[in-house]
């Protein structure tokens, strides 16, 4: 699932394409993704000018001028793809969405397995939204800080990696991230979250925050669903320090250990035994 820089990696991607044009034709080419979209959708985006494409948690905000707020999840395989003026659209099977501009750009929405999310919201009821509401601080926010984090994990008696993935502690993280952010921290994601006080707090915000700023330096992770509206990939994924690395030596200077596995939640966790404590 494309996580928090990847979805900003898309966002900065569709920016230069679809701000400051007319969304002269939107195509719904099927009712329902993950769930119903709705039956106005089209309706209420079409003849609106994009006034900005920004990211919150791993949604996809197209704000319209004098209209709604346009809201994308791509869920598990979602992805978004640019077919330039002039250039042949044969829509295929997955391709669910399609916004044309008055340029002559399309963007398609692409989701095979139909796991993502389009809907749309007043601009002055936006984080009233369902999908929105709930939400945690941006980690790349001022919101985002170690005394923020350590009262959000205050009394959390679950492992400190669980904690992470509720998007009510933090917005936009996801496996592959948290896992990376815990090794930086040396913290293991068996910790239990109330314990992250302090000086832990500190050094893991600022670990969530260096990661995903390095993850989206470098356009994002690309394991197999993932690519960038151009068609390009992202290459964080060889920067890993742990994900995916089971039973390599741990990377950190001075460290003997290696790298373990485990499953925690239905999902696997990466770390190093020896310097994660």
């Amino acid at each position: 699932m494309p996580e928090l820089p990847e979805v900003e990696t898309v966002c900065r991607g569709l920016a230069p394409v679809l701000e400051g044009r007319v969304l002269e034709a939107v195509t719904v080419r099927r009712p329902d993704l993950r769930f119903l979209l709705p039956p106005d959708f089209a309706e209420r985006l079409r003849g609106r000018r994009v006034e900005r494409i920004r990211r919150r948690a791993k949604f996809i905000l197209m704000e319209m001028a004098g209209g709604p707020v346009a809201i994308l999840h791509l869920g598990m395989s979602g992805r978004m793809r640019f077919v330039a003026p002039g250039e042949e659209l044969a829509p295929g099977r997955h391709d669910h969405l399609i916004f044309g501009t008055d340029h002559g750009y399309r963007v398609v929405f692409n989701d095979a397995r139909r796991f993502g999310i389009a809907a749309y919201a007043e601009a002055e009821r936006l984080e009233e939204h369902e999908f929105l509401a709930d939400l945690g601080p941006e980690p790349l926010s001022n919101a985002f800080s170690g005394p923020v984090l350590a009262a959000a994990l205050s009394g959390r008696r679950t492992p400190i990696k669980a904690a992470l993935l509720d998007q009510r502690v933090v917005a936009g993280l996801g496996n592959i991230y948290v896992c990376e952010a815990l090794y930086r921290a040396g913290l293991s994601p068996r910790r239990r979250a109330y314990t992250v006080q302090k000086g832990r707090a500190e050094r893991l915000a600022a670990a969530v925050r260096q990661v995903l700023t390095d993850a989206i330096a470098a356009g994002g992770t690309t394991l197999r669903d993932f690519a960038r509206p151009d068609g390009e990939l992202g290459y964080f994924q060889h920067a890993f320090r742990v994900y995916g690395r089971e039973g390599q030596d741990c990377p950190r200077e001075g460290c003997s250990g290696a790298v373990r596995r485990i499953v925690q939640s239905g999902r696997s966790s990466f770390f190093c035994p020896t310097c994660q404590r």
